[in-house]
């Protein structure tokens, strides 16, 4: 399992245990998954696309960035 934090202005609106992340990148989308290699990337406005208990979530972001490192996902963005 992972962790993913999505951080707005307005504070820390999802925060929850995923088996998988697709992130609207700068440079295109891309997926994360356990174990995945630390990195740091610029979100494109979209959506935050993730699992969590078999069932697939969406979160609409503005742009904004994420960082990944030991199975935590968090994304700052505008909205």
């Amino acid at each position: 399992m992972m962790k993913l934090k999505v951080i707005t202005p307005v504070g820390c609106t999802v925060d929850a245990a995923v088996s998988k992340v697709f992130l609207p990148g700068g440079a295109g989308a891309f997926e994360v998954l356990q174990g995945h290699a630390p990195l740091i990337s610029t979100l494109e406005k979209g959506l935050v696309r993730y699992e969590q208990d078999g069932v697939m979530r969406e979160y609409p972001v503005e742009t904004g960035f994420v960082k990944v490192d030991d199975n935590t996902i968090v994304v700052c963005t505008e909205k």
